[in-house]
């Protein structure tokens, strides 16, 4: 084979995997200029576009454990909270989804060093038993990171069964059966981390002094005791709060809980997934805070009620539609906030509905008071979003190194790669922060673009510059020209191309760009902030309303509604309003290899002191994939898309799974190359974390796989350690 197809081909690994996970179906393409036929509606025409009633029922189900409706909370009977292990680990422990409160992903544990990782060896697996069962569609995507609080190993399973492990030996001490059902699973099952916290009220050796707690996926808070496993009887109905109420009309699996809530100042506040792509009136985005104690509602933030705090009365809901927020958010507990990243308003696509309050705070790091639920401060990362560019990754908090000495910051990583440093406390950028012009204004009727949009120059882009014809690449010339052919019939102006009806628009950076839901991870002492990031452009068209019924487009609450035939990612009904939306890569479908010319993923390390790139590298090999479906296990590394996160150790080692060649690596700081690799049993799509137990250290990723990237479900944790004496 010559040498240039067969890069070409090993250039293929991992686009299977995102290609076809972002479509409607196998065979949906984008329709070109027949998708107007049937021309424009109006939104004000007749009552096609309004929302439900306030007093209509939520489906069956929908409240899963049928619990009772939960109190609001006088606000002077707050429980006061006790310090957190979250916010000062023990050195051996990892007590939170990001490590600490801080999220910085880093642990000083120095056992394992680029001198003798080589050495690592799988100590254990665990197997979580949650996978699909036979004739299930798979929608499974474990992405979880367990944590390690003092003798115990706790963790989720997709479907929000929560265990207690031996940390040596991987034995299971407890196991809470959540009881979530298939039909719960909204996009994906997933739970990203469970909770770990400490009683102000129930003494040292009592049950339920150390809780562990979790968000499911059929919108319920549980806490656990964390020795037992056995419920909280004091923490709402017997240890469970219905999510649901005061949420509306809904069906199981629309809205669901994947992120780890956390605790500030005593509050679990909670936030959730709304299916992307189903109705202008979807379920609402509220973000909200409970006791931690007690369970008892607090306080609502609901975006276009901004002043009524409180749950809805009977007969109404909290506003539909609203951006919502499926990341995991941070807690500040010295300035009692909580950082809420944000997504879009529902119908992600078409924005010319929605109100300025939403336009204002979506697409935003929202800062909110966790004693009155109001915001104290936003910033917005993109204005009108219409590319789904919502705010996928954990803000990380860090003392930002100046000429004067450091301000406690924030750092905010995005889908667009751009990163934003701000003030914890005010919202300010901390670095540059320039509004540059960008495409208006528009081409869809009534809806008008921002003229401007913001760009951080004060930090490295992850990404790389707007597309060109020549960048088209592909296996042979003819797949090149198939691309190039593409490229010219969409349109394609740069980065925020406006959304067309009359033909495709190329969207780059792609809604699976630069950051997602892994984030950062971040060294205070050596200043060194690690991002993995994907390079993997759309190609969008909107489509006339008449057209998506004909295309078969339905939301999931339609009785028409077909699982498989589109939902978060990939074509959406986006019903009660005028246009439907058709999403596919922008690649060959017939070799399955995207048109952009590779990496199509890469890891960087920035030095925050100088904010200058020490290294970047391709992240992911060809082993596992190619073109056709058919692996090249060729060991070529050239960077596929890639999603969870790094972990730094105080050795001088990145531990990263994330790509989809199903691998884990251990990079060494310094030099930003490989020096220990192993392959796994299922995809690594999660965040790996470590912990020390009786003198020795692990680290731990979970094997899950992920339907979105096409690869290998399991139900493997996987655990590694040096061989014992090893020093």
């Amino acid at each position: 084979m010559r040498p240039s197809l067969l890069i070409a081909t090993a250039l293929a690994a991992g686009l299977i995997s995102t290609a076809h996970a972002q479509v409607a179906s196998k065979s949906s393409s984008v329709p070109g200029t027949g998708a107007q036929e049937g021309g424009n509606q109006s939104p004000g025409e007749a009552n096609r576009f309004a929302g439900p009633s306030p007093s209509a029922p939520q489906a069956p189900g929908v409240n899963a454990a049928n619990l009772p409706d939960d109190p609001q909370m006088d606000m002077s009977q707050a429980t006061p909270m006790v310090p957190q292990q979250s916010a000062n680990p023990a050195p051996g422990d990892w007590s939170a989804y990001g490590h600490d409160d801080d999220a910085t992903r880093y642990s000083p544990l120095d056992q394992i060093t680029p001198a003798n990782v080589g050495q690592l060896q799988r100590a254990f697996i665990y197997h979580t038993g949650s996978k699909p069962a036979p004739g299930q569609q798979n929608k499974w995507a474990a992405e979880t990171t367990p944590i390690k609080v003092g003798d115990g190993l706790y963790t989720c399973s997709a479907m929000n069964d929560m265990m207690k492990l031996d940390p040596a030996t991987g034995k299971e001490l407890w196991r809470f059966n959540a009881g979530v059902k298939y039909h719960s699973i909204p996009y994906t099952a997933a739970c990203k981390s469970v909770v770990y916290y400490t009683s102000s009220t129930v003494p040292e050796g009592q049950p339920c002094h150390n809780r562990i707690l979790e968000a499911t996926l059929d919108e319920r808070l549980i806490e656990v005791d964390a020795d037992t496993g056995k419920a909280c009887e004091a923490f709402g109905f017997h240890g469970q709060i219905n999510l649901m109420q005061g949420m509306g009309e809904s069906v199981p699996g629309f809205v669901s809980e994947t992120a780890p809530p956390p605790i500030v100042n005593g509050v679990i506040v909670t936030n959730q997934e709304v299916l992307d792509g189903q109705r202008r009136w979807a379920p609402s985005g509220v973000i909200r805070g409970y006791d931690a104690e007690t369970g008892k509602f607090d306080w609502a933030w609901d975006v276009n009620r901004p002043d009524d705090h409180n749950q809805p009365g009977p007969g109404e809901h909290y506003s539909r539609g609203t951006p919502n927020s499926w990341a995991a958010m941070t807690g500040d507990n010295a300035l009692g906030l909580v950082y809420v990243p944000t997504g879009n308003s529902a119908a992600d696509y078409y924005s010319a509905m929605r109100t300025d309050k939403e336009n204002a705070v979506s697409s935003a790091i929202v800062a909110i008071d966790v004693k009155t639920g109001s915001p104290r401060w936003v910033f917005q990362t993109v204005h009108k979003d219409v590319w789904d560019y919502d705010m996928g990754s954990q803000p990380t908090k860090i003392d930002f190194p100046g000429p004067n000495g450091s301000t406690p910051a924030l750092v905010v990583p995005t889908k667009r790669g751009q990163t934003f440093v701000l003030d914890r406390a005010t919202g300010k950028p901390l670095l540059p922060v320039e509004e540059r012009p960008a495409p208006t204004p528009g081409v869809v009727p009534g809806d008008v673009r921002s003229p401007t949009q913001p760009w951080s120059t004060g930090m490295p882009r992850l990404g790389f510059p707007p597309l060109k014809e020549s960048d088209m690449w592909g296996m042979s010339p003819i797949d090149q020209l198939f691309c190039r052919i593409k490229y010219r019939k969409a349109n394609y102006v740069g980065e925020f191309t406006p959304p067309s009806i009359d033909k495709p628009w190329i969207e780059y950076p792609g809604y699976n760009g630069g950051s997602d839901w892994g984030s950062m991870a971040y060294d205070a002492k050596t200043g060194i902030l690690i991002a993995n990031w994907n390079n993997t452009p759309m190609y969008d068209q909107l489509v006339t309303r008449k057209h998506a019924d004909k295309l078969g487009l339905m939301p999931i609450d339609d009785p028409n509604f077909n699982p498989s035939g589109g939902g978060a990612e990939g074509n959406g009904a986006m019903a009660d309003t005028p246009y439907g939306i058709v999403v596919t890569p922008f690649w060959d479908q017939y070799t399955g290899m995207m048109c952009n010319r590779p990496p199509y993923g890469a890891i960087t390390a920035i030095d925050m002191h100088t904010r200058k790139v020490l290294w970047q590298t391709p992240l992911g090999t060809a082993r596992a994939n190619g073109p056709w479906g058919l692996p090249t296990y060729l060991p070529l590394n050239i960077g596929t898309p890639n999603n969870g996160g790094p972990m730094i150790t105080a050795g001088g080692l990145v531990f990263v799974a994330a790509a989809t060649d199903n691998m884990i690596r251990a990079i060494d700081m310094k030099t930003g190359k490989t020096v220990w690799s192993d392959v796994l049993p299922g995809g690594g799509q999660a965040t790996p974390m470590t912990y020390e137990y009786k003198g020795r250290q692990y680290v731990a990723i979970m094997a899950g796989g992920h339907h979105f990237m096409m690869t290998p479900v399991s139900d493997d944790l996987v655990v590694y350690a040096l061989p014992e004496g090893t020093h």
